[in-house]
């Protein structure tokens, strides 16, 4: 038994059928967590977690159904003793394109699902946390929060409202027995640009486009964010963690606050060839 399984018995984590959110499964499940991982399909849980009798349960939800994925994480919580010691909010998807040819529908339905439906699934898990003046809460939010990503304004702006909502959880929560994490990851190599919806592309966009997959496919594996992840978890108070290389977690947040905000459009249109 790992020390965080002492901290926290068991843990829900969304999205842990791949990338991030499966490095964040397998992390815990080493530890001798009790893992409940979500999917909107669950038979993909069954082939890339460890199915370890007693410890991970597969549980159904998706982001689109805010009523279902309630439903969800309630039989979850049920089936866990009555409520989580640890949630860890993961599960999203991005959409690129510009916003003036995106439709408004989709990217109304992006924002509701990453942002509505995530905080209505935080707020479940953070009032049963203050009942019981235990527990920690993590959002998975994005370095895009700090340095939005080019042609993803949706996305851009579902990670900055999850990190606002943190920062209130953070200030809320002083003096209780209850952790809030407000969790950034940079770029890491996943799935995530296989399964991204793209609006109509121009010259410009391609470019951007072709940028972001040589940039994915040099990045670092989810295991490391799954250590920063576990790191943070052990010093056992709330916080917000970058994770990532050095430059986007380390340098590129200083560099941010010590220079002028035109510098900053400047240094993002050139890293992103826009």
């Amino acid at each position: 038994m790992g020390r965080l399984s002492q901290l926290y018995p068991t843990a829900f984590v969304s999205g842990a059928s791949n990338g991030l959110g499966r490095a964040f499964a397998r992390m815990l499940l080493a530890e001798g967590v009790r893992v409940w991982g979500t999917s909107r399909d669950p038979a993909r849980l069954a082939g890339v977690l460890e199915r370890r009798p007693g410890q991970f349960y597969p549980v159904t939800l998706d982001l689109a159904s805010p009523q279902g994925a309630v439903g969800a994480y309630e039989g979850a919580a049920e089936e866990a003793g009555g409520a989580f010691d640890l949630v860890v909010n993961n599960a999203g998807y991005g959409v690129f394109g510009e916003f003036g040819a995106l439709d408004s529908s989709v990217w109304r339905t992006q924002l509701e699902g990453m942002l509505g439906t995530v905080v209505t699934l935080s707020h479940c898990a953070y009032r049963s946390m203050r009942h019981r003046n235990r527990g920690c809460l993590v959002h998975v939010s994005s370095l895009a929060a700090e340095f939005p990503i080019p042609y993803m304004s949706g996305y851009n702006v579902a990670k900055a409202g999850l990190s606002a909502l943190s920062e209130s959880l953070i200030f809320e929560s002083r003096g209780t027995g209850v952790r809030v994490i407000d969790f950034r990851p940079g770029d890491y190599r996943t799935d995530f640009n296989r399964g991204m919806a793209k609006a109509s592309a121009s010259a410009r966009t391609k470019r951007v486009w072709e940028c972001l997959e040589a940039i994915l496919a040099a990045a670092p594996a989810p295991e490391r964010a799954a250590e920063d992840l576990r790191g943070a978890l052990l010093r056992d108070r709330s916080a917000v963690v970058r994770s990532g290389t050095f430059f986007q977690a380390r340098l590129a947040p200083l560099l941010a606050r010590a220079l002028p905000a035109p510098f900053t459009r400047w240094a993002t249109a050139r890293y992103f060839r826009a």
